[in-house]
């Protein structure tokens, strides 16, 4: 299947997470997307260094900024279950607006067409690096990394985009 483009459709999926209440729940990417402007960036996995010490760090310092300029969401997306993507979340206290989403069997990943199979490396299936910037679930901006890259998915990246 050919990767997300601008242009595209963002396709619909079911995504879980953890509730302020501490209670497992599951949402579809529709329901969070549809009629609004929303940033879903997309990270190997949970923990590891660039996804932890850059790309994510990058949404959160310039979240005020993204929301400024009419975003409405940013959620992080990662093939990873939803224990592990909830304790990622702890790690950055000052975070008050992207929001941790676990994509636990790359489902949605596939359907994105953003799958990346790191199984020489021990990591099984994972999603591509990626930021997407989506209005009323059209595509207006995907910037798809290449392997481990880092250099067009940064929150800089998607000011640029808005």
């Amino acid at each position: 299947m050919a990767p997300i483009a601008v242009g595209d459709v963002l396709p619909d999926g079911s995504l879980s997470y953890f509730d302020a209440e501490d209670k497992l729940q599951k949402v579809s990417v529709h329901s969070i997307a549809a009629g609004k402007k929303v940033i879903l960036f997309g990270v190997p996995g949970a923990f590891t260094p660039t996804c932890s010490l850059k790309h994510v760090p990058g949404f959160i310092e310039k979240a005020e900024e993204l929301k400024s300029k009419g975003v409405d969401e940013i959620i992080c997306i990662s093939v990873n279950d939803p224990f592990v993507m909830k304790a990622w979340a702890k790690t950055y206290p000052e975070n008050k607006d992207v929001k941790f989403l676990a994509d636990g069997s790359a489902t949605y990943t596939h359907a994105l067409g953003l799958e990346l199979d790191l199984g020489e490396k021990g990591l099984g299936t994972r999603s591509r690096r990626f930021a997407l910037l989506v209005e009323d679930l059209n595509v207006k901006a995907a910037n798809i990394e290449s392997g481990g890259e880092f250099t067009i998915s940064s929150a800089d990246d998607i000011v640029k985009a808005l």
